[in-house]
């Protein structure tokens, strides 16, 4: 079943805010295997004019796709989410993810589309610091693969 075209535009809560810390941006950095010393070390980081260490660009997508749990979770949009992959996921910035950094986020449903059978979700997180200021928008996009009959028992 297609995913309703009137969720488009549907904007969910603010999270709550979440805390960066030095420790989660340096298991980022290793994870992804980039030894940018501005991720590491303060030092590093100030010399490069930043106030402690940044995050790599990649590490918000922690933060936006939990929040996009709300939209994924919401029932009255109906995704099944056991047929989802992550098809795409992009980021534009204001400013570095930073430590020390309260951020929450608003997610909303920018695009709803049918594809092949399959059902294409773009959500968008706006990230903002606890004073408002904005710091990065990140779009996810979800693609729901469509339901195979015989594996299914439908046909």
């Amino acid at each position: 079943m297609a995913l309703d075209q009137s969720f488009v535009g549907r904007t969910y809560p603010p999270t709550p805010a979440y805390e960066v810390g030095r420790e989660k941006i340096r298991e980022f950095a290793e994870a992804i295997g980039d030894p940018n010393p501005a991720y590491t070390d303060p030092e590093a980081a100030k010399a490069l004019g930043h106030p402690d260490v940044v995050a790599p660009p990649t590490f918000a997508f922690a933060i936006t796709y939990k929040a996009a749990g709300l939209v994924i979770a919401d029932p009255e949009l109906g995704l099944d989410y056991s047929r989802v992959v992550h098809g795409d996921q992009k980021f534009s910035y204001t400013r570095p993810v930073r430590a020390g950094d309260r951020l929450t986020v608003t997610s909303t449903i920018e695009s709803v589309k049918s594809l092949a059978g399959n059902d294409v979700l773009e959500v968008r997180g706006e990230v903002t610091d606890v004073s408002g200021e904005h710091v990065v928008t990140a779009w996810t996009k979800l693609v729901a693969r469509a339901a195979d009959p015989e594996q299914d028992g439908d046909a």
